[in-house]
């Protein structure tokens, strides 16, 4: 099964037009007013209207209200929702999209939680105490290897870029990547080379090119 493709923190056209035309699966909007990415409801729906059909709209929530969430994704036109707060199973179970469950990933981290969520996936992030997703910096990925023998549909985040996406995808085999600063000239504006280049790289890897060399 292919490796899904998600650039995340989308804000311009040019760029979600870039990302669409190098055959990336999602594009992703962040409606976290702290993150640096953050894009307005309206503008998002802007972007949204000019992006071919088969490509999926995730919107990144962080704990926000049922009724916000739905509202939002509403003006926007997102098919897909990315709970990335402390949102519970019941949270997740009431929204009337698919929802994918973020989860911000460090050492002590119990991949037990993830137990009681019945979403259409889960993606992992690296944590840090200040900033929700979007850090630029990797996690221990044999976390996420556990994870993906408990679900195969495990979204890999994390300082995800062009230099380590196939050692990534080697290693945990995800359902899914997703990708942001990694593909960054700055916050919010992304680089079509970079971004040309990492998806390059996984379906590269999908099509089993020079496999051996990394399998051994």
């Amino acid at each position: 099964m292919p490796i899904r493709i998600k650039i995340c923190g989308i804000t311009r056209y040019e760029d979600a037009k870039a990302a669409a035309s190098i055959g990336v699966d999602a594009v992703g909007f962040i409606f976290y007013p702290k993150s640096p990415r953050y894009i307005a409801p309206e503008d998002a729906a802007a972007i949204i209207a000019g992006l071919p059909p088969f490509i999926s709209r995730v919107g990144v929530f962080v704990d926000e209200t049922p009724e916000r969430v739905v509202a939002i994704a509403r003006t926007a036109g997102i098919d897909t929702l990315q709970l990335h707060g402390t949102e519970s199973p019941e949270f997740c179970a009431m929204m009337p999209l698919p929802v994918i469950k973020g989860f911000s990933i460090n050492a002590v981290t119990d991949l037990s939680k993830l137990d009681g969520y019945r979403t259409s996936g889960f993606l992992l992030d690296t944590w840090s105490p200040d900033q929700r997703g979007g850090t630029g910096k990797t996690f221990d990925w044999s976390i996420a290897t556990e994870a993906c023998r408990k679900s195969d549909r495990i979204i890999l985040a994390g300082g995800l870029n062009p230099d380590n996406i196939r050692e990534a995808v080697e290693t945990v085999h995800p359902y899914g990547v997703d990708i942001n600063s990694g593909v960054e000239i700055r916050p919010g504006e992304k680089n079509p080379h970079k971004m040309r280049e990492l998806v390059q790289i996984v379906r590269s890897w999908d099509r089993g090119d020079n496999k051996s060399a990394w399998t051994g």
